[in-house]
């Protein structure tokens, strides 16, 4: 009988050479050899002699499963792990890699929506000669009726609408800090070309105000929603979960993903809704700014029509009042100095167990009207 020294002996045992294992699992025998070396798909047995590589028949079934997983995108350390679990668990992490994997995409496809219009914008420059549109705005926060102190901080003028939500021992300053750091953008023009390197360099020089803010590594944080007025268009600075929403044509919907695990959770498919309204760990943050956290805000372009009303606020707002009572006050009270007023007591009305912060902003058109 012909045939390799190594190849024989594994068939006679019912083993499958490399060559007929690479394609009963479609995977390559140069994958086959480095997962070797990685511990990740060991072979049933190494000729002494030729170095040959043989797998059982039963190894098939790991070895689709780490050649579908590598057509997922997933990393080799995560492929391991998953190895190590039973079906239902290994299911698990399959869904949670996705969701976050289709978040991670979500992010990039924002930025990109972001380059196109930026790269394709023609207005020159962020300056009061080139508004169009203009903003009538409102913006209040207030302690609440359990907290002993008010961490957040609401700002609206001509060209910035801000809301930050500090946490920790320095959360007040922290989100004081954040917000005047972006107050600077209203100083002077901004020319297209460099909006989007402004908005980072912003959103960097405010996490570092945060963490100065602080007296410990661990003493300061803050959410970070804001809009900042481009003359015909609205740019999103967003990071935690605080939030912006935008009332157009009697459609009231939220622009801005909350940064949290719950909404985690509900990406993946772990919570429902309902379950998410309380579940403990609801105002655990992702993603905010804070001294080591590294994370990256979200940034958007929004086209501002006459009639639009923004509302950015904190979850002493968003996570009390319902959805149906803000809208209510939305529509139904025109002067934003009311509306923002209105909204604080609904919040307080509630309870008020947390600070709560919002702004109200109406664009309209260059005589005034909507």
């Amino acid at each position: 009988m012909t045939g390799t020294a190594g190849a024989e002996p594994g068939a006679r045992a019912g083993l499958l050479t490399i060559g007929a294992f690479a394609k009963a699992s479609r995977l390559s025998p140069k994958a086959l050899r480095l997962y070797d070396e990685l511990a990740l798909l060991t072979p049933a047995r190494v000729d002494p002699v030729t170095g040959y590589r043989l797998y059982a028949p039963e190894q098939l079934e790991r070895a689709r499963l780490v050649a579908w997983l590598r057509r997922l995108g997933m990393p080799l350390a995560g492929i391991r792990h998953i190895g190590t679990l039973d079906a239902p668990a290994a299911a698990r992490e399959v869904r949670a890699y996705w969701a976050r994997a289709e978040a991670e995409t979500a992010a990039r496809r924002d930025l990109a929506a972001f380059l196109v219009d930026h790269l394709t914008w023609k207005d020159p420059a962020m300056s009061a000669t080139s508004m169009p549109l203009r903003l009538r705005y409102a913006a209040l926060s207030d302690t609440g009726l359990v907290r002993e102190s008010n961490q957040d901080t609401a700002y609206a003028g001509d060209r910035l609408l801000a809301v930050a939500d500090g946490f920790g021992r320095g959360g007040a300053p922290a989100s004081a800090a954040a917000v005047d750091t972006l107050r600077r953008l209203e100083a002077g023009t901004v020319p297209a070309g460099s909006l989007l390197d402004v908005l980072e360099d912003a959103v960097e020089q405010a996490g570092h105000a945060v963490g100065r803010a602080g007296t410990g590594p661990e003493d300061a944080g803050t959410t970070l929603t804001a809009l900042v007025w481009t003359g015909s268009r609205l740019a999103l600075v967003h990071i935690g979960d605080s939030r912006a929403c935008l009332l157009r044509d009697g459609e009231f919907f939220r622009i801005t993903h909350d940064h949290t695990v719950v909404q985690s959770l509900l990406d993946e498919g772990r919570i429902t809704p309902a379950e998410a309204v309380s579940h403990p760990q609801r105002s655990l943050l992702m993603r905010a700014l804070a001294p080591g956290a590294g994370a990256t805000a979200d940034l958007r372009l929004h086209d501002a029509l006459p009639g639009d009303r923004y509302l950015l606020c904190s979850d002493g707002l968003s996570a009390v009042v319902p959805p149906a009572e803000i809208l209510r006050v939305l529509t139904t009270v025109d002067d934003p100095e009311r509306a923002v007023r209105e909204l604080v007591a609904l919040a307080n009305g509630l309870g008020g167990p947390d600070n709560v912060s919002c702004v109200v902003a109406d664009v309209l058109a260059s005589d005034g009207h909507f």
